[in-house]
């Protein structure tokens, strides 16, 4: 059994990717559809001109890797013209077989307080609210935050790095283009890992469902 305060956190080395790309897919396959493409979007998120190699963040446990956490720029681009930088992390996974010891939450605020000492003063990300408001974070709402269409969606949860940082930014959040995961790509990808099955009716599967429907419209 994995304790928190036996675990280990460090920066990502370039050894370290397949094995990252391997638990990333041990911890999303079928947890929100059929499969996952997580590790997949970990694969090519390296590759992209928003990626934060100083936030990709490891957790060991006996010298052997159980989790991860990756972080993009992203922005919003304020109502009032302006372009607000910000933080967007995600995927952040741990093995099954650890999970439920907190690892996941020391990943978030091991990255978070380095992200603030970088310079950096607020992260977005779409989650689960019920998480993600156990590590800080609330409704991008509060901040008048919404989706690109427009949309107030209990998913897009934020968190200011420093006091005081999104007020007056409202408007819409744009994480990269990254995130537009080639489906064709990610099949073929996934080919080079062992076969898993896919399966789908699963209580985690129907939860993302229910959260991705919490949306309105911003403007009524």
């Amino acid at each position: 059994m994995t304790a928190a305060n036996d675990i280990n956190l460090r920066e990502e080395k370039a050894e370290d990717y397949r094995k990252v790309e391997e638990v990333t897919r041990e911890a999303f396959w079928n947890h929100y559809s059929e499969g996952c493409d997580e590790h997949y979007l970990v694969h090519v998120m390296r590759g992209s001109a928003s990626f934060v190699k100083e936030l990709a963040i490891v957790a060991e446990a006996e010298g052997k890797i159980v989790g991860n956490i990756m972080y993009t720029r992203a922005k919003i681009l304020g109502d009032d013209g302006n372009v607000y930088p910000v933080l967007c992390f995600g995927p952040v996974s741990v093995l099954p077989s650890c999970q439920g010891k907190g690892i996941g939450t020391m990943l978030i605020e091991h990255s978070c307080s380095k992200a603030r000492k970088l310079g950096y003063k607020a992260v977005l990300i779409y989650g689960d609210p019920e998480f993600y408001k156990r590590a800080g974070f609330v409704p991008a709402e509060r901040f008048g935050i919404c989706t690109p269409d427009g949309m107030y969606a209990a998913a897009l949860q934020a968190r200011e790095l420093v006091k005081g940082a999104l007020e007056g930014c409202a408007g819409s959040f744009a994480e990269d283009s990254v995130f537009e995961i080639d489906e064709k790509a990610s099949t073929e990808f996934d080919k080079s890992f062992p076969h898993r099955e896919k399966v789908s009716g699963l209580p985690s599967q129907k939860r993302f469902r229910e959260v991705a429907a919490m949306r309105r419209p911003r403007q009524a």
